[in-house]
């Protein structure tokens, strides 16, 4: 029987292992997939932004504000800086986001690999879970052909997120099934559908822009940088900044509102006072052609059929009101969220298991002794730039530090 078993073998259960063993533990990894890691594979479009140097309690979500920074606390970025430069990595600094030197997400990866084949812990391919049990003072994890034993428990079987690497969503109903509940999971870091059927034209478009979202009214978040126009709506990072409060808000039932700033950084007014400028410089001009040369074409036209202006006026002939309808149009173009993209392109879930029930200075379960969570398993969710990341490796840290304290004290005790 080992001491601590992790089950997933993802960012956060490789860093518990490793963490467990590290402190003295025996441990095993149970993964499901044929290999481990496989999502980190896919993070920073492959090059593995693995977290980054500025750290503020508002990166990161959950239902109980301050759990989330307890742990990265705990396991901040400057002890991940150093974590990862002890197996070889070079810390690649691009304005705060941190990248491996190499800038591949597999360096990371094989760092991580190389580490639990030093430390000997043995890892089982391919385990299907069919359930886990608390019998006395250790848990029995049930597949279809074997039973394994452990005296400490850690799920870090990540959300529902891109289920091509693997993640299916499965440690939910585990940690059901061991009396926790779960915050509904939604998807987030994630492109939103838009009600308007305006955006067919212009898919393929990328502009610089603010989006501000509303539920019922109420500002819930903003973000700016380059928004991508879709046939389906808005995607893009600041989009999914803002993303997991559009899914929770749609799930509520809810009216949500995203308002798009296409010119950030001017004031309506001084908007307005760029638009009469280019009246008087180009008065000949057909409103068709108002926005060559500020705008991408696509868009150009849209904002003049939303405008409802006739195009074939010249710039001369607008009137003081369809300059005003011009300006909003640009400085607040409103947009009804009908929709997200679904769990298969969202780059990770809000939700999941609730922080009230986890103690966040050791990751245990406040309901059964022993259990540890770590990772998106959680209700937890950071905002892009390495956060999610840098998340899976403080909880990973903590829960598999403590985990295996635990069970050697309580070995100490028996001797």
């Amino acid at each position: 029987m080992k001491n601590v078993i992790v089950v997933g073998g993802g960012a956060s259960g490789l860093m518990a292992a490793i963490s467990a063993a590290k402190s003295g533990a025996s441990v095993c990894i149970l993964e499901h997939n044929e290999k481990l890691g496989k999502k980190i594979l896919a993070t920073g479009n492959g090059r593995c932004n693995f977290s980054n140097r500025l750290q503020e309690p508002s990166c990161y979500r959950s239902s109980q504000r301050n759990f989330p920074w307890q742990v990265i606390e705990q396991f901040p970025a400057e002890k991940t800086i150093a974590f990862f430069e002890e197996l070889g990595i070079c810390t690649r600094d691009r304005g705060g986001y941190l990248y491996p030197g190499s800038d591949q997400a597999a360096s990371v990866l094989e760092v991580l690999q190389m580490e639990v084949e030093r430390l000997q812990i043995p890892v089982e391919y391919g385990v299907q879970i069919c359930g886990i049990v608390k019998k006395k003072e250790q848990f029995e994890i049930r597949t279809a052909t074997k039973r394994y034993h452990c005296q400490k428990l850690i799920l870090a079987t990540g959300s529902k997120a891109s289920p091509v690497t693997g993640s299916d969503g499965s440690g939910y109903q585990y940690a059901k099934d061991l009396g926790h509940t779960i915050a509904p999971v939604l998807p987030a870091l994630v492109a939103l559908h838009a009600k308007e059927n305006f955006f067919a034209a212009l898919a393929g478009v990328r502009i610089q822009g603010k989006v501000t979202l509303f539920v019922d009214g109420t500002k819930c978040a903003e973000d700016t940088g380059e928004l991508q126009l879709t046939k389906y709506g808005i995607s893009g990072i600041p989009v999914f900044q803002v993303s997991r409060y559009a899914s929770e808000g749609l799930y509520r039932k809810k009216e949500v509102i995203a308002v798009l700033d296409l010119a950030p950084n001017v004031t309506e007014k001084e908007m307005d006072d760029i638009l009469r400028l280019r009246i008087r410089r180009h008065p000949e001009r057909k409103m068709t052609e108002f926005f060559t040369g500020m705008y991408h074409q696509k868009f150009s036209q849209t904002i003049l059929r939303l405008s409802k202006i006739d195009k074939k006026k010249s710039c001369q002939e607008l009137s003081e009101r369809e300059i005003m309808i011009l300006c909003r149009l640009l400085k607040s173009l409103r947009i009804t969220i009908k929709g997200t993209n679904d769990f298969d392109q969202a780059q990770i879930c809000a939700g999941g298991v609730r922080t009230e029930e986890v103690d966040p200075k050791t990751m245990e379960s406040h309901y059964v002794s022993g259990l540890y969570f770590a990772g998106e398993l959680l209700d937890v969710d950071g905002i892009c730039g390495g956060y999610n990341l840098q998340w899976a490796w403080s909880s990973g840290f903590v829960a598999g530090k403590c985990a295996a304290q635990s069970s050697i004290g309580e070995r100490e005790k028996r001797i």
